[in-house]
């Protein structure tokens, strides 16, 4: 019998009545022979960690980083204790032995694993091979745990409580036990399940205790004090049905019709509390499993009869949300989709998040879930991608397939499993007369769109309390914290040290996993770091964002090597460089410029290139529904595109130094021009021997050979681009032309098109936000009245009115400012606190003192916070 089981409660259970008085029934104990195992505790090892560990510390279920140490200096103790017990040699006074015993440390979670994986690599010259196992792990990874380690080596296993009763390594001599495990728990209110961190049992600790001991003596060292654990920790783990929702139970009770579930459920081992039996019958209730009845006269009634969709929830094998969802589905029209979702959150996660490749495979699911964000969206691709695959006999060999999921970060026994489940809920549903069809209209390209939008509604609804929802943030906090910078584009690090410029390397290279850095800008003790966007996309949070937020939800080691300001300051420019300590600085990695920049709101910036409120543009570029780009025609700006390509094309033009990457500034031929004209432009998307190009000056985009690309000009990034994004202020999609709950419908931008594509227009700036032109925008009618292409599409149904967010109402009012004075003044004012030349020699002297060693190598650690995203935005996790 497993050692977690209260035979004494068993026996009480199945007593039986003899002469007036019950027996308990008889327990047999089979003694076994197993190796001896010493236990130890903290207070016998203070020898070993140099500060007494105070027992309240321990009171409260958490791992302080003194305990983590004390774990560390037990393993490193091992050696001695192995070399002391097989009498073994010392190789260059280091203990050598030639069979190091395997070590099984036991965490409550993936963080803790994490951490003390960590610990242990930065453990140089200790021969040690470090393997986690939680049940997020690929198999692969868990098979290695069974593998015999390099001969010298010693294997460390960190484990959850996966490994206290499923899994046995025969050569584990060492556990080494925290005492803490997460236990699922529900929220009374709000009836909500969660992982809770708590004490492990006793009866759970002997368990860990047992997997040491298998082949020879053992050892077992629980990380508290004695007194707490014959005082606080508990002696059993409470049972699940104390724990968790009934639902399940008491549907089966009454599909069977075994009488009242309050009676029934009172006969168990461990019986519920009538609350809880209470609280889950009216969830019940309000999930529509069981009829609310009238009779409240009748006692036996009251629990409700079951309905048509209790009993489909009996009789499937997965959670009363999930058959809900199912459905809901069939309802809705989305039956596969949710019949997908369910068979795949019933089973453990077939997406693979390796040890330490945990970012790739994030990226990968966001890859799957695309703009939605959801989870559950993500299986229904991930899934739909791999049957897709199988039917096209892409997968035939058993080596095709392992490879595929390898490539896409997905476990492909687990993915096989719920497949088998998935059909299992077919047929299932079958038997009540649902099906999943084909009912795709052939002509409708926003299918995919609007089936999307009901499932996110079926699943709100079958999920119903327990979901989440996007809430507001407080704009003008997020607009102070990130001082002005875009946070659909833009994360904050903190805690970066003084001369922070100087490592600008090191913080792209952290940060190149997740998306091409734009720019940094470094200010006092933090740094906004900007993903470049592609100009031709939509508004939309750039995935590189969300993947800057995972690594800090992911407790990724941000770790720069830095010199200290007292040393920097001493070897350069005899301290004059201290100055810098307050300027800010912007490093442009498209332009490959490190300069010291002015603190002004970013209308500023961009009203070196407009000086009037009106302005007459060509759209050269339509984005999406009133977002477009263009460029000026009035005769200074036409005058200034005219001089500056003819200066471009009178040059003798060098083909790329390297290789066309994404983000890169060149010079690139327009096809559709008389002649064959270079002009500056924006690298998109390099496919092949091709690239989709953006021309920065203009607005527009074309695909170009690689081989006709040249190199641009120093003195051409300095110039600013002249094409001018734009966005159509106080609109918003209306409720017939809005799918998926973000996206403009065809019709909206087929129309919108018609209207504004090649066409002049004039504009009446309304603000300037990220260097977006929010604009009302009027077509020429030929008459001095102009028409509004807001007022068309709000008229004829596909806009309707709606407020400006705070950045842009905020910008507004510094224009109406800046614009009630006069030219010159304005001009004046656009170039106000010009940047000092001095600061720009000192910055360059300091890179070029920094690049040549000549301030020796760094000899300090800074530590940064972060990323962070003020406006709170939502990952998938």
């Amino acid at each position: 019998m497993s050692a977690t089981i209260s035979c004494r409660e068993f026996a009480d259970y199945f007593a039986v009545p003899v002469q007036n008085k019950m027996n308990p029934a008889f327990v047999f104990e089979v003694e076994g022979k197993p190796f001896s195992i010493e236990e130890y505790y903290l207070n016998d090892l203070e020898h070993i960690h140099h500060s007494r560990l105070s027992p309240h510390l321990l009171e409260e279920p958490a791992i302080t980083r003194a305990v983590y140490e004390v774990a560390i200096s037990l393993i490193q103790m091992f050696d001695d204790l192995d070399m002391k017990e097989s009498g073994a040699k010392t190789r260059s006074g280091t203990p050598y032995v030639s069979e190091r015993s395997s070590v099984l440390v036991f965490l409550p979670g993936l963080g803790e694993i994490n951490y003390m994986h960590g610990l242990l690599t930065n453990m140089v010259h200790k021969r040690l091979q470090v393997y986690p196992l939680h049940s997020s792990v690929t198999l692969e990874e868990q098979n290695n745990v069974f593998l015999s380690p390099v001969p010298g080596y010693r294997k460390i296993i960190l484990s959850t409580n996966i490994a206290e009763s499923s899994i046995t390594v025969p050569d584990v001599k060492y556990v080494i036990d925290f005492c803490l495990t997460r236990t699922l728990v529900c929220d009374e209110d709000t009836n909500y399940q969660s992982l809770r961190l708590s004490w492990a049992s006793k009866t759970s600790c002997e368990q860990r205790k047992g997997r040491a001991g298998r082949v020879s003596k053992g050892y077992c060292y629980r990380l508290v004090h004695k007194d707490f654990w014959d005082n606080s920790i508990p002696s059993h783990v409470i049972p699940e049905m104390l724990r968790c929702p009934l639902g399940s139970t008491i549907l089966k009770v009454k599909l069977l019709d075994m009488g009242e579930p309050r009676a029934l459920l009172a006969t168990a081992l461990s019986p519920p509390s009538l609350s809880d039996i209470e609280r889950t019958i009216l969830l019940l209730k309000e999930v529509g499993a069981l009829a609310v009845s009238g009779q409240r006269e009748d006692e036996n009634a009251h629990d409700g009869e079951l309905t048509f969709l209790g009993r489909v929830l009996a009789q499937l094998p997965v959670s009363q949300q999930l058959g809900k969802l199912i459905v809901l589905g069939h309802v809705f029209g989305c039956l596969d989709e949710c019949l997908i979702i369910a068979a795949s959150l019933s089973l453990k996660n077939f997406f693979a998040m390796p040890f330490r490749q945990h970012l790739d495979g994030y990226r990968n699911k966001v890859n799957f879930a695309g703009s939605s964000r959801s989870d559950c969206i993500a299986l229904v691709e991930a899934f739909r991608a791999w049957q897709t695959c199988r039917q096209r006999g892409e997968l035939r060999h058993p080596k095709d397939e392992l490879d595929w999921g390898r490539l896409n970060y997905i476990q492909i026994k687990r993915i096989r499993e719920v497949a088998e489940l998935y059909e299992e809920l077919k047929t299932r549903m079958s038997q009540f007369n649902m099906y999943v069809g084909s009912r795709r209209p052939v002509m409708d390209q926003e299918y995919t769109y609007k089936q999307r939008f009901i499932l996110q509604v079926v699943l709100a609804g079958a999920f119903y309390p327990n979901y989440f929802t996007f809430g507001q943030p407080d704009e003008e906090i997020a607009v102070r914290e990130l001082a002005g910078k875009d946070p659909k584009t833009t994360i904050v690090l903190k805690h970066i040290p003084p001369y922070g410029f100087l490592y600008h390397q090191q913080l792209q290279s952290f940060f190149r996993q997740c998306g091409q850095v734009k720019s940094i800008v470094f200010d006092g003790a933090k740094a906004f770091v900007e993903f470049s966007r592609n100009p031709t996309e939509r508004f939309k949070t750039l995935p590189a964002v969300y993947m800057a937020i995972k690594m800090s939800q992911l407790k990724v080691s941000l770790e720069l090597s830095v010199h200290s300001a007292e040393e920097i300051e001493a070897k350069v420019q005899g301290g004059a460089v201290s100055t810098l300590r307050s300027t800010r600085v912007n490093v442009d990695f498209q332009k490959q410029t490190v300069d010291p920049m002015q603190v002004s709101f970013n209308t500023l910036d961009k009203l070196r290139t407009i000086t009037d409120l009106f302005l007459t543009i060509e759209v050269t570029e339509v984005v999406e529904v009133g977002h477009f780009w263009g460029y000026r025609t009035d005769e200074k700006s036409w005058e200034f595109l005219q001089r500056l390509t003819a200066e471009i094309n009178h040059r003798a033009l060098a083909p790329l130094p390297v290789h066309p990457h994404p983000d890169l500034v060149c010079l690139a031929p327009f096809a559709d021009s008389d002649k064959e004209s270079y002009f500056r432009a924006q690298i998109l998307y390099v496919s092949g021997n091709s690239a989709e190009v953006f021309f920065v000056d203009y607005g527009n985009r074309a695909r170009v050979a690689l081989d006709v690309l040249m190199e641009m000009p120093c003195q051409f990034l300095e110039l600013p681009f002249q094409a001018l994004e734009f966005k159509i202020c106080k609109m918003r999609p209306s409720a017939r032309c809005l799918v998926c709950g973000e996206r403009w419908s065809s019709r909206a931008s087929r129309r919108f098109s018609s209207l504004v594509s090649g066409r002049t227009l004039l504009v009446k700036v309304f603000s300037v936000v990220h260097s977006v032109l929010h604009v009302d925008a009027h077509l020429p009618s030929g008459l001095q009245d102009m028409v509004s292409v807001r007022g068309i599409l709000i008229g004829q149904g596909y806009a309707e009115p709606a407020e400006e967010p705070y950045e842009s109402k905020q910008s507004h009012e510094v224009l109406k400012g800046l614009f009630s004075k006069s030219v010159e003044n304005l001009t004046d004012m656009s170039m106000a606190s010009p940047v000092k030349d001095d600061e720009k020699y000192l910055i360059r002297i300091l890179l070029e003192s920094f690049s040549s060693k000549k301030l020796g190598n760094p000899n300090c650690k800074a530590v940064l916070h972060g990323p962070f995203n003020p406006y709170e935005l939502s990952v998938i996790v």
